[in-house]
């Protein structure tokens, strides 16, 4: 992280277990667990950047698409694959370098083998992005 002393991670955010390929180069990334969602959190570093020194959409998108599907993962009571099959981003704001960015899952509907989810992006409580997806679920 390219922040010289970072501040500490809000109460409740541990280190992200579960590592992703295409995540790695963005750790560290937190995660906070409820019994309704995955909230994902980090702090913004260089490497979540465009060139304009804001979060990049892409790094937005991606977080918010692993947060809601790890959410729908826990409203089955046995293991699921969920598999998106459409994502909608709104960008509504900005993040800048060294902002706590959370990833906040606060709707999800599951059904048998179609689940679907809403997520709100918030750099320092501001908001910067909304989400909305739908997944196709498979037993795991």
């Amino acid at each position: 992280m390219d922040i010289a002393t970072p501040p500490p991670v809000p109460a409740g955010f541990e280190p992200r277990p579960r590592r992703s390929q295409v995540t790695a180069g963005w750790e560290p990334l937190y995660v906070r667990l409820t019994p309704e969602a995955q909230i994902i959190g980090l702090y913004l570093a260089a490497v979540h950047c465009n060139s304009f020194g804001l979060m990049h959409g892409g790094v937005i998108a991606t977080l918010a698409d692993s947060a809601m599907a790890n959410s729908v993962g826990r409203h089955y009571d046995h293991p699921v694959l969920p598999v998106t099959t459409n994502l909608s981003v709104d960008y509504i704001g900005a993040a800048k370098r060294g902002q706590w960015v959370d990833f906040t899952t606060v709707f999800v509907k599951a059904r048998k083998t179609i689940a679907f989810a809403s997520l709100f992006v918030h750099a320092d409580g501001e908001p910067v992005a909304r989400a909305n997806a739908t997944f196709r679920v498979t037993p795991r």
